[in-house]
């Protein structure tokens, strides 16, 4: 596929002109926030500056850049080995309200 011609990048203000409030209330509607007045023009404008810095991004020329799987391209600094994990006592412990006896977590019901 060919590069996409590099574009200048719009600032916050353009990208807060095509996100609105609404869009801001669709997104909380859809994952089940309710939101204040406020948190609607924080958002509004936080979800527009991360939209204007992905534009910025995407205006790079990134011919010849090789892609990457990971951010950071080095070395693990340990190796990956199996340890002891924490004994079930120490887990249960500070658990509210554990079921010790049996080695499990009580949790409150969810499903009626």
């Amino acid at each position: 596929m060919p590069p996409r011609p590099p574009t200048a990048p719009r600032n916050t203000h353009d990208a807060m002109s095509s996100l609105s409030k609404e869009d801001v209330l669709r997104i909380a509607e859809l994952a089940r926030l309710e939101l204040t007045a406020d948190e609607v023009d924080l958002f509004t404008r936080q979800l527009a500056g991360i939209l204007s810095y992905v534009e910025q991004i995407q205006a790079l020329d990134t011919t010849g850049v090789v892609p990457t799987s990971h951010a950071i391209n080095r070395p693990l600094e340990r190796d990956d080995a199996p340890v002891p994990s924490l004994d079930r006592t120490a887990a249960l412990a500070n658990a509210p309200d554990a079921a010790t006896e049996s080695g499990l977590f009580k949790v409150p019901r969810v499903f009626g």
